[in-house]
């Protein structure tokens, strides 16, 4: 009697195991647990970023050339003349949670974004696998953003043909793959840009945003003059403001809704940010209403410059100016979404190092990922595997 065989020992012990890692999946961090690091000389980060800072980053981030698609495809299958409706349910919707992300920021300010978030309110198990989705989802977007610089860049060159060939694109027929050097060299930059500093790339991103934003802003006034001057044939039409109905309005809003997607990017500077908890809401409040209004803005112009079934569904910027005999606005949207396409490939590369070291930090990958340069101040080695991975 009281006497254990070894297999039953065992069995308990196997139990126990599995019991200690049942606990760790769910085991969860302290919401200071951050500044606990700092404070007992773990690694900083610079405190460089104020909320001017915070809406180029987020501006720059979430519009991408996509817009410049969107708007005739959307138009032209679900929304009609009432694509601007689309955007604007669509907007609502981000700023849901866009809200979350803004308390949570504020709340828990951590370069490990939604990794970080999880780890407090579920546990490490789930953290674990959101720090995976995220890094899996900003390297596939970042590739995929920097394969669409170089149509853009042959665009302004006059032409596939016409770009350099060591920037060209080259068709390997045996393996049946692409080499995209311009991709690559614009990874590497915007890569290096970003070991420099976090307060230098910013102001590149700044450059960049702005930019964009003014070639958007040149297509509501440009645009607006053309319709006012042929009377806005695109809402003179029998069907109505709602061809396709709410239903068509509503589906639109769910195929525009990726037109706000990113603006995440910004919870991801929240440990160099000067002052967290004031200037990370305004800075994703501010960038996600002006993305809105300059969507809802484009939009109403051009479904108002050509009927939405007749609108090109590839170039309905470029299309619409040239239905009205006007062909040179295309080089202006061109650049516009090759600085679109900059700021979200710089968008796409920033959030993932911090997010690698985050989670180095926690013990879930190498401490080689949470080391910050003494120099910049930013995760420079994370930095550089995430550059040459997406550029891979």
């Amino acid at each position: 009697m009281g006497l254990v065989s070894d297999s039953q020992k065992d069995r308990r012990g196997g139990g126990g195991n599995d019991l200690l890692g049942l606990k760790s999946l769910v085991r969860r961090k302290q919401v200071d647990s951050v500044h606990t690091k700092t404070s007992s000389g773990g690694h900083q980060l610079a405190k460089e970023l104020s909320v001017s800072h915070l809406i180029a980053i987020g501006v720059g981030s979430t519009i991408g050339a996509g817009v410049y698609i969107l708007v005739g495809t959307v138009a032209r299958e679900h929304s009609g003349p009432a694509l601007a409706f689309s955007f604007l349910i669509a907007g609502i919707a981000a700023a849901l949670s866009a809200f979350c992300y803004a308390e949570l920021a504020s709340r828990c300010p951590s370069a490990g974004s939604a990794y970080h978030y999880s780890y407090i309110c579920v546990g490490e198990g789930l953290a674990w696998l959101i720090g995976w989705a995220l890094i899996l989802e900003y390297t596939i977007g970042g590739s995929a953003v920097a394969c669409g610089i170089s149509p853009n860049m042959a665009l302004l060159f006059g032409g596939a043909d016409s770009l350099p060939g060591f920037l060209a694109r080259h068709y390997i027929p045996g393996l049946n793959l692409v080499v995209d050097p311009c991709a690559a060299i614009l990874v590497f930059v915007v890569t290096g840009l970003l070991c420099v500093g976090i307060k230098e790339s910013t102001l590149v991103q700044s450059i960049v945003t702005t930019a964009n934003i003014f070639a958007m802003i040149f297509v509501i006034i440009a645009g607006g003059y053309l319709g006012f001057k042929s009377g806005w044939p695109g809402y003179e039409l029998p069907v109505g403001y709602f061809p396709f109905g709410v239903d068509g309005m509503l589906a639109g809003a769910s195929t525009v809704f990726f037109a706000f997607i990113d603006f995440d990017s910004v919870a991801s500077t929240a440990e160099e940010v000067k002052s967290p908890q004031r200037d990370l809401p305004l800075g994703i409040g501010a960038a996600l209403s002006i993305c809105c209004m300059l969507y809802m803005l484009v939009s109403s112009v051009i479904v108002g410059l050509v009927p939405y079934y007749a609108m090109d569904p590839d170039t309905p910027i470029s299309s619409a100016f040239a239905s009205h005999g006007v062909q040179w606005p295309a080089y202006v949207i061109t650049i516009g979404a090759f600085t679109a396409l900059c700021s979200t490939l710089m968008g796409s590369l920033l959030p993932q190092p911090r997010i690698l070291m985050a989670m180095a930090r926690d013990g879930l990958l190498p401490s080689f990922f949470s080391e910050v340069n003494k120099h910049t101040q930013v995760p420079v080695k994370s930095t550089l595997v995430t550059g040459i991975v997406a550029a891979a």
